[in-house]
């Protein structure tokens, strides 16, 4: 398993004071994804706590909330110069890595604005959908960005919402215009169907997604950056966490759990080292065949996006059938 840990500096420090918190981790031979929200001392005092445990950590890299915090079409420019900053920390400390992890999704300050200024957001979504060539930009920054780090001898994990897997099928960049992502081509790709932000429909969409992904995040046990507007974030109870691991299991070996910190505040980590990962659990066939329907309708939607000669032709062959086949009147004699 992998952990994520997305903690300011300071809490960083004070939860890896406890020298319990690595021990556990050793016991269930896991590994780290960890926020750089910063480059700070402190920040880099844990990593080489953790490097000196042998504890593997993959450095998730962000930005300053005012450069939009996770990696999307608005800072390409920012993430690459992030990365040369991470790059001359890294050196100054003497730091080890596991590999780069990528957290592709909105630019945080937009998902603020859909909470206080919804209208004039959705009309900047709309006609940001019609600019491929901004896109386009974006995507050839970030593909040089991740044969940077490649060349610099790092594996490269991306962070994707499960929804990139149907536009992908689709071959369409409608979602990712609209939304402001971006298909970052990785080594390995971590999908995130958290079901504690999805409820009731949580664990249908886990298992329809968990057959495409490479790796599955499950969460949240708690934890996390907050968005101003959307109050606490739910998470999951050790019932719901069991459920969402075993379902998980049945897919991949590869499992990511947001958030350490949550595991951690709930009593689960000191529960997971002898974890019955064979234990039974009820598997939603009815709710996933619900999903798989929604999700073969949105590609049809999305493959026309991709292909509009398509629906031209489609519309104007509908409307030549209407003339073709509509009832001639009857003149009235007098």
């Amino acid at each position: 398993m992998t952990f994520f840990c997305e903690l300011e500096a300071s809490e960083l420090k004070s939860l890896f004071a406890d020298a319990s918190v690595i021990e556990r981790l050793g016991a269930l031979r896991a590994r780290v994804s960890l926020g750089i929200l910063d480059l700070a001392p402190d920040r880099a005092s844990v990593v080489r706590k953790l490097n000196k445990a042998r504890i593997p950590v993959v450095a998730w890299l962000l930005l300053p909330m005012e450069q939009g915090y996770w990696f999307n079409v608005n800072n390409a420019l920012q993430a690459t110069a992030r990365y040369q900053a991470f790059k001359a920390w890294t050196e100054e400390y003497g730091l080890h890595w596991a590999g780069i992890g990528l957290d592709i999704e909105p630019d945080i300050r937009e998902v603020e604005r859909f909470v206080t200024d919804r209208p004039r957001l959705l009309l900047n979504l709309l006609c940001r959908s019609f600019n491929s060539e901004r896109f386009r930009t974006a995507q050839e920054a970030y593909s040089e960005l991740v044969s940077k780090m490649r060349l610099d001898n790092y594996q490269v994990d991306s962070y994707h919402i499960p929804l990139m897997i149907d536009e992908r099928r689709a071959g369409s960049t409608l979602l990712q215009r609209v939304a402001g992502l971006v298909d970052v081509p990785s080594d390995r790709e971590v999908l995130m169907p958290y079901t504690s932000f999805l409820r009731p429909h949580g664990p249908g969409i886990l298992w329809s997604y968990a057959s495409d992904a490479q790796a599955i995040g499950v969460g949240s046990t708690g934890g996390g950056v907050q968005v101003a507007g959307l109050g606490d974030v739910p998470v999951l109870s050790w019932e719901e966490l069991t459920r969402d691991l075993r379902l998980t299991r049945r897919w991949s070996d590869d499992i990511h759990v947001f958030s350490l910190e949550g595991c951690l505040q709930q009593g689960f980590l000191q529960r997971l080292i002898d974890f019955d990962w064979d234990g039974s659990v009820e598997i939603p066939y009815e709710n996933a065949r619900v999903i798989d329907r929604l999700r073969k309708g949105l590609r049809g939607i999305l493959w026309i996006s991709a292909h509009p000669l398509f629906l031209l032709v489609g519309l104007i062959g509908f409307a030549w059938l209407l003339a073709r086949f509509r009832p001639r009147k009857r003149s009235l004699s007098a």
